[in-house]
């Protein structure tokens, strides 16, 4: 090996991101990270993400939380200019604000998908939808695709009204949302609950739940899992790299933040990403429409 070449492939090696870093420069680019629990776990979980993409990209971008609620408004604001949020939200970017696709989040089994599940204890007498007659349900955030959609969907197409036929549901406030779904039916507060199934098998992964603690009434399909879009006027060059950076993150990819080398994909709880295609979502879609959701509800 020349003396030259030695030399770039320490310099390479050196940060474990399998191609040398471009020069950053320019004012910052923001990236919209959704809050899944609070503002601090979005800047601890992505701060090393938005940090590699920066030293691959060449660009630097900036790591910004945004609140579910305020997430399309910030957006059409121009406060961000790339988005991470999950499926429903990418849909109602697209159709409102014609955002670009770039990358879905894989994570846990399903890997860039992921299923919504109506779940009761495993003690419990209810064995169907229809059992859920006069009784009692708590649901994710009313914009989660697998917490709060999905269900609602399947109790439609079961013939079942939750507006009529429930006798009391909830969406609980604050954060860790969907294990505070999980653990209401645990400790008995509810009948039933909207548990989006990734978070079944990360909580069991992680023992705060067993398996056989519940039983699945019904579960949705398969659909897309939180998603990297793009404002349309980006440049598509821009786009193109910051796909391929995503792309090619492996478990090994590390970046230095605060002093501290981290693994890239561990702090950020994701397994890498996957290109899909638009019409990927269109179940989604499917669901939105019959629920009456954005972005096509109808009053």
């Amino acid at each position: 090996m020349t003396r030259f070449a030695l030399v770039a492939a320490l310099l390479c090696s050196a940060l474990l991101l399998g191609a040398c870093d471009r020069a950053v420069s320019g004012p910052p680019i923001r990236i919209g990270y959704m809050n899944c629990n609070s503002e601090e776990e979005t800047l601890q979980r992505f701060r090393p993400l938005t940090a590699y993409l920066s030293q691959v990209v060449g660009v630097a971008f900036e790591t910004v939380p945004v609140d579910t609620q305020d997430f399309e408004e910030r957006f059409a604001a121009g406060e961000f200019a790339f988005g991470h949020s999950n499926s429903l939200l990418y849909i109602i970017l697209k159709e409102n604000h014609d955002l670009q696709l770039v990358a879905t989040e894989k994570r846990g089994n399903f890997g860039a998908r992921t299923a919504g599940a109506i779940i009761v204890r495993n003690d419990s007498p209810i064995q169907t939808i229809a059992d859920l007659r006069g009784k009692r349900m708590v649901f994710g955030p009313q914009l989660a695709p697998s917490g709060y959609l999905a269900q609602y969907d399947l109790m439609l197409d079961a013939g079942f009204d939750p507006e009529r036929e429930l006798d009391y549901y909830a969406i609980p406030h604050g954060s860790f949302k969907h294990e505070k779904v999980i653990y209401g039916v645990y400790f008995g507060d509810f009948d039933a609950a909207a548990a989006p199934v990734l978070d079944l098998e990360l909580m069991t992964r992680d023992g705060k739940i067993s398996a056989d603690d519940f039983r699945i009434l019904a579960q949705s399909e398969i659909i897309p899992y939180c998603t990297f879009g793009a404002r349309k006027d980006t440049d598509p060059e821009l786009v193109a790299r910051f796909r391929k950076a995503l792309m090619d993150l492996t478990a090994e990819t590390t970046v230095e933040i605060d002093g501290e080398r981290l693994k890239v994909l561990d702090s950020a709880w994701i397994d890498g990403f996957e290109e899909l295609l638009d019409a990927d979502y269109d179940p989604i879609r499917a669901m939105a429409r019959r629920v009456n959701m954005p972005p096509y509800q109808e009053f």
